[in-house]
């Protein structure tokens, strides 16, 4: 099995993005234009939601790891809001050579305080897949609390 580096790992959420979006607007298709059914949006809606929040923190996360500039890290975030656009975002950080296929940090240089909370969380692989995890509920679990995007 290959590794689960910081290209990779960007590359597996960018793709499930679009996905979740596609699942998402077909599901509105069904509920708003048809009139069939709101079953799309109810199950497709929180699944992009997650699916939309673990691609923002996994754009941070290699986005410190590879060292992108803030305008790089604004951009791959930005680039979840619009339907697909996290696909030819992330073709564009590859062919530019910012996503990698080892994570920096792993390798000892770590120099701010937050650079090396995350290597101590890169360092082992479950952890970082929990921490993420709880992080994304939590978050997740407050913005289902507040509501739905348009009060739906």
């Amino acid at each position: 099995m290959r590794s689960l580096g910081p290209g990779r790992l960007h590359r597996l959420l960018a793709d499930a993005e679009a996905v979740t979006w596609a699942l998402l607007l077909l599901g509105m298709v069904l509920k708003y234009l048809t009139h069939t059914t709101d079953l799309g949006v109810s199950v497709a809606g929180p699944i992009h939601g997650f699916v939309f929040l673990a691609y923002c923190a996994v754009t941070l996360v290699v986005g410190i790891d590879q060292q992108w500039e803030r305008r790089t890290i604004l951009l791959g975030l930005l680039s979840a809001v619009l339907p697909f656009v996290t696909v030819p975002f992330g073709r564009l950080v590859r062919r530019r050579g910012l996503t990698g296929t080892h994570w920096r940090l792993l390798s000892g240089g770590a120099r701010t305080p937050i650079e090396r909370g995350l290597a101590a969380v890169l360092r082992r692989p479950v952890r970082f897949a929990l921490v993420t995890l709880a992080a994304l509920a939590l978050v997740f679990r407050i913005l289902l609390w507040i509501g739905p995007p348009g009060g739906a």
